[in-house]
C-alpha cells in the first residue's frame, strides 16, 4: 500500500489496524468533527464524509466487486467498484485513489469527479446506518485486478442491461442505486451515448 501522511497516521509499526476514525460533516460537508468507524454507523448513524468510485473497462463496461464475506457491513453484496472514507484531512479523490488501490490492487488510469450525494440508507442485515455525504468519481480500469481477498469476493464487469439483469437477481449494497444514479451523468460523458449508462 502506497504509505502517504494519513496512510502513516492510521497503521501501526507492526502491521495491526489501529481505531479507524471518520470526518463528521454538516448538510453542506463542512468538517464539523470526527468519530469512530463502527459508532458513526450505529442508528441512528452521523452524517460523515464517504465516496464512491465507478470504473469502466474500454468497452463501458463498469466493474463491479462483490464485497467479501468477511466484511463487518454489508458482506457478500455486489456493490459499485469501490467506496469507503476518507481520513480525517486526507481529501477525497486521494482516499478514492488510495482505496481503490488497496481492494483491487490497481491504480485508475483516469479519475474525475463526479458530484455529491446525501443519503440515509439503513442496511437490515447488520443493523447499521449509512448516513453519508458521498463525493463521487469515474474513471477507467485499464491494468489487470489483483483484488485483496479480505475486501474483494468477485469482480465483474458488465454492461448497462447486464447490471439491470444481475441487480434483479443478486443481493446489492443498500445505497447502489443511490449513487450510480447521482453519478449518471459523469458516466454517460466518460462512457459515450452507446453504452446505454
Amino acid at each position: 500500500m502506497p504509505t502517504t501522511p494519513a496512510t502513516a497516521a492510521h497503521s501501526s509499526s507492526n502491521g495491526t489496524a489501529e481505531m479507524i476514525m471518520l470526518e463528521l460533516v454538516d448538510e453542506d460537508g463542512t468538517t464539523i468533527g470526527t468519530a469512530e468507524k463502527l459508532a458513526a454507523h450505529q442508528p441512528p448513524g452521523q452524517l460523515h464524509r464517504a465516496f464512491s468510485v465507478f470504473l469502466f473497462d474500454e468497452q463501458g463496461r463498469l466493474l463491479l466487486q462483490r464485497r467479501a464475506l468477511g466484511k463487518y457491513h454489508s458482506p457478500g453484496v455486489w456493490s459499485n467498484t469501490c467506496c469507503g472514507h476518507p481520513y480525517p484531512g486526507e481529501a477525497p479523490f486521494a482516499a478514492a485513489a488510495r482505496r481503490t488501490y488497496e481492494e483491487l490492487g490497481v491504480s485508475p488510469s483516469l479519475l474525475a469527479e463526479a458530484g455529491t450525494v446525501r443519503y440515509n440508507h439503513p442496511d437490515p442485515a447488520s443493523g447499521l446506518v449509512e448516513q453519508e455525504f458521498n463525493h463521487l468519481f469515474v474513471g477507467m480500469a485499464q491494468d489487470r485486478l489483483d483484488p485483496d481477498p479480505e475486501e474483494v469476493g468477485e469482480t465483474a464487469f458488465v454492461t448497462a442491461d447486464e447490471l439491470a439483469e444481475r441487480h434483479a437477481r443478486s443481493p446489492f449494497s443498500a445505497w447502489f442505486m443511490t449513487v450510480l444514479d447521482a453519478a449518471r451523468p459523469a458516466i454517460r460523458e466518460l462512457t459515450g451515448p452507446s453504452t446505454g449508462w
